[in-house]
């Protein structure tokens, strides 16, 4: 195989994969059955971070036939299906410092986003509610009324972002509603709220984290030079 750059799902960094770092294999159904010749190929990958070095592994499921190459094997004709099985979604790792409740409404999100869109953008409403809550402690509302009260607060890229989601078809017509309400919502829609969730999270909270950390370093630093 050749080697490819990737980002890491567990780490995010991003890193060069080798064949000493990939592994494939593929399991034909050659059993006679209602749906046809199905063939499923999974990948292990490692990633070569040395503080990481966690393994993914995907399953495509294709539809085949027998090919005409002397050498055998199938012809691939349709990718059927695609799974990430390790990590089970396409998620970013958040700290602790973000509330239990709100990272876990995010996981939830991401791990139900393409089996139903809908419960995946009302999970990503109720995190984003979270976030506005504990972070800029509004006066709980109606989600609509929560975010207007932050938009003297935040840069007016941020605050553009969050509008254009709230605005944008389905997702805008029921951000009045209660959070919980399952609405008509696509897959496209549903990744949009999942990522203004994970850019809120980075450039609040990571953010804060980081500059008081920054900051403290400083202080540190400072106070270590001072002369009895």
């Amino acid at each position: 195989m050749r080697d490819f750059n990737w980002i890491c799902p567990h780490c995010e960094h991003a890193v060069t994969i080798t064949g000493e770092r990939f592994s494939a294999n593929r399991h034909t159904l050659y059993l006679d059955n209602a749906d046809g010749r199905r063939t499923l190929a999974t990948s292990y990958a490692v990633c070569p971070n040395p503080n990481c070095r966690k393994f993914t592994l995907t399953a495509d499921l294709f539809e085949t036939e027998p090919s005409s190459s002397p050498h055998g094997g199938e012809k691939y004709l349709k990718k059927l299906n695609a799974w990430s099985l390790v990590p089970s979604a396409a998620m970013k790792s958040f700290p602790d410092y973000v509330p239990e409740a709100i990272r876990e409404d995010y996981r939830e999100a991401c791990l139900i986003k393409d089996l139903s869109p809908k419960a995946s953008a009302t999970l990503s409403r109720r995190c984003l509610q979270g976030i506005l809550r504990d972070f800029w402690k509004v006066k709980p509302g109606r989600l609509v009324d929560e975010i207007t009260q932050i938009k003297d607060k935040v840069d007016s890229i941020t605050w553009d972002a969050i509008e254009a989601v709230r605005k944008l078809g389905n997702i805008g017509a029921h951000m009045e509603k209660d959070i919980n309400f399952i609405v008509d919502v696509d897959p496209n829609e549903a990744t949009l709220l999942i990522g203004l969730v994970e850019t809120l999270l980075k450039e609040w909270y990571v953010a804060r984290a980081d500059r008081l950390a920054r900051m403290g370093a400083v202080i540190s630093a400072a106070a270590s030079k001072k002369t009895p």
